[in-house]
């Protein structure tokens, strides 16, 4: 019985790295946000501001969008969010590592 509980903590140490960090890619996630995000987001995330003022939105701070869940933020992108319209050709993976990259804009 201990040995079987022993065995079990080993294996969950083991696999929780892969699984925190198994979400995305953020190098390659990089790529895809400069091809789709970067012309309204910024190449660093900062908002570009005469794009959000011809839209007549507030850009969101970077603690609002860090804040949201990766399931949030996916959704977002795929379904779109206020004026903000679903971005076409990001998916799958391309959408982990992109969300991913967005991470490291903090």
């Amino acid at each position: 019985m201990k040995m079987s509980r022993y065995v079990i903590a080993v294996v969950a140490i083991c696999l929780l790295p892969s699984l925190m960090f198994a979400a995305g890619d953020a190098a390659k996630g990089k790529d895809v946000y400069a091809a789709k995000c970067k012309m309204c987001h910024g190449a660093d995330g900062t908002p570009n501001a005469s794009m959000a003022k011809s839209m007549g939105i507030k850009p969101m701070n970077d603690k609002a969008i860090q804040a949201k869940s990766d399931a949030e933020l996916k959704k977002e992108v795929s379904e779109g969010f206020g004026k903000m319209k679903p971005v076409a050709g990001v998916a799958g993976a391309d959408l982990d590592n992109v969300i991913a990259f967005v991470r490291t804009l903090k």
